[in-house]
């Protein structure tokens, strides 16, 4: 089988709910990264065979296929098409698969893989009123099937959030060290220029929005619990956020006819299912068997990103496949920098790939919780 090369990968800043990239259109959110993707790499638009890109919640100006739209707004010549994918948090991961799927499989050269969100415009979940998906309250489907296999509970990510710390014993106050970590990885990292290479400013907004240098143990341990007598506060969750990631996916061949300098090559991709009640906790079983199928272990890997959806759920992780958190999201995750739902895995991979290179380890490893209880993995290797 052919292999699938990383060419380039740039991301907008995340911004703030109703912060600084709050009123751009989704399309145009979308088109800024493929924009910027096309100019950096100097690759003519019209060799590219397809853009794939995630997005959930495709209503409103999200509607109508945001890829294509996105593309179009962008420039990109008509003939290029576009494909809008829902893997719920891990869509724009998935996009990355297909494109390499696409790619190793020999029915194309060339994919611009990505996702976009503006949460600010259509909060999480804001296409559920169209109807229930998991209880007969559906007008159009019932869902007999499902409420005759999982029958009438709650189906909740704050839910699975809690469940997680009960099973794995973690405290509200463990929850809210790690969050403050991730503030401070954030901060650190924007203020050290980590990101500079691969965030592409738009409309005035120059740097992440999320990270707050001023937060403390004393403002977290102020908020009230998200569910009674829990433990999940939003300070120990991923934030809103509104932001697009794109990266450009090549073949061998492509790469010699246009002149290309490939970043990484994509070492491993997989995806599981597992619990769709307590639907956080796909990664571990995802993780524990892309490693096998690759015969990497733990210690073969570099650098982790295990989006931050809520503290429980990497803090779980960590713990049941024994992963040093000085490698994990070294840079901040979702708790700090924002969570765009469709955007997310790209702009994951996009900090990965950056990460490699300036440190020059060898092999990252993404992985994510997502709804229906699945979970992405994905093992890149950075070449050069």
């Amino acid at each position: 089988m052919a292999e699938a090369f990383i060419v380039d990968a740039q991301r907008s800043p995340v911004g703030r709910r109703r912060g600084g990239l709050s009123a751009v259109h989704p399309a145009d959110l979308g088109a800024h990264v493929i924009r910027g993707l096309v100019e950096r790499t100097g690759v003519d638009p019209a060799a590219i065979d397809d853009v794939i890109f995630g997005c959930l919640d495709t209503i409103g100006a999200q509607a109508g296929d945001i890829a294509r739209t996105s593309a179009l707004a962008a420039g990109v010549p008509e003939s290029v098409p576009g494909v809008t994918v829902d893997r719920q948090c891990g869509s724009s991961q998935q996009a990355v698969h297909f494109a390499a799927q696409a790619v190793m499989s020999g029915t194309a050269e060339l994919v611009l893989a990505g996702g976009v969100q503006n949460m600010s415009q259509y909060p999480i979940l804001s296409s559920f009123q169209a109807g229930e998906p998991y209880g007969a309250s559906d007008p159009w489907t019932g869902c007999a099937g499902w409420e005759s296999r999982y029958g009438e509970q709650e189906i909740s990510q704050f839910r699975s959030a809690e469940m997680i710390a009960d099973e794995y014993g973690i405290s509200r106050p463990e929850m809210e060290r790690f969050a403050l970590e991730s503030h401070r990885r954030a901060v650190r990292a924007g203020e050290d220029g980590r990101f500079d290479q691969e965030l592409l400013p738009l409309d005035g907004v120059q740097r992440d929005e999320g990270p707050r240098a001023d937060t403390s143990p004393d403002k977290m341990a102020e908020l009230e619990p998200v569910v009674p007598d829990g433990r999940i506060t939003a300070a120990v969750a991923s934030q809103i956020s509104d932001a697009a990631a794109a990266m450009l996916v090549a073949s061998e061949e492509a790469v010699r006819a246009h002149g290309l300098t490939p970043r990484a090559r994509v070492h491993h991709l997989s995806v599981l299912g597992s619990d769709p009640v307590n639907l956080l906790t796909a990664p571990i079983p995802a993780t524990r068997r892309a490693l096998a199928r690759t015969g990497l272990g733990v210690d073969d890997i570099d650098l982790f990103e295990c989006n931050e959806a809520f503290a429980s759920v990497v803090l779980a992780w960590q713990r049941e496949l024994g992963v040093d958190p000085e490698r994990v999201n070294v840079n901040g995750g979702a708790i700090a920098l924002g969570h765009p739902l469709g955007a997310t895995g790209a702009r994951l991979m996009t900090t990965m790939l950056h990460e490699l290179e300036r440190t020059g380890g060898r092999f990252g490893l993404q992985t994510m919780c997502e709804g229906g209880g699945q979970s992405n993995v994905t093992i890149i290797e950075r070449l050069g």
